[in-house]
């Protein structure tokens, strides 16, 4: 895990720093080839320049993040309305955290991917990678 995620999860509760570390093993064991950083002020993870999946920090609980993850087809994953393809899941404690069904979407989000890297110089029009 990069030193600026431990960071981040650092400055957390304790209960949200063990949930925030178990994501960030999980997400680094599940996408090895991915690139980590601290972007927007929170852990993310990208393939290519393209963000992938990230939590961060918010009032229901520590948000998980699939930026293509509305095309998943995962009940478990909480969609919004809008013109993101983004989905997430919320966890409030650690034992919510199922190691077997976040492995399940990081392979699908390395299969199914929108284009977020390039949205600005399309003025937000997202196309489909893959």
């Amino acid at each position: 895990m990069l030193q600026d995620i431990q960071s981040y999860n650092s400055k957390l509760t304790p209960e949200d720093e063990s949930i925030c570390s178990n994501l960030a093993t999980i997400i680094d064991r599940g996408l090895k080839q991915a690139e980590s950083k601290i972007w927007h002020g929170h852990p993310v993870w990208f393939l290519e320049g393209n963000p992938i999946v990230g939590y961060s920090k918010q009032k229901p609980g520590i948000r998980l993040m699939f930026w293509s993850g509305a095309d998943f087809e995962e009940d478990e994953l909480n969609v919004r309305a809008g013109k993101f393809k983004d989905a997430s899941k919320f966890y409030t404690t650690e034992t919510e955290i199922k190691e077997e069904e976040i492995m399940r979407w990081l392979q699908k989000s390395e299969a199914i991917q929108w284009d977020y890297k390039n949205i600005v110089k399309r003025k937000g029009v997202l196309e489909r990678l893959k």
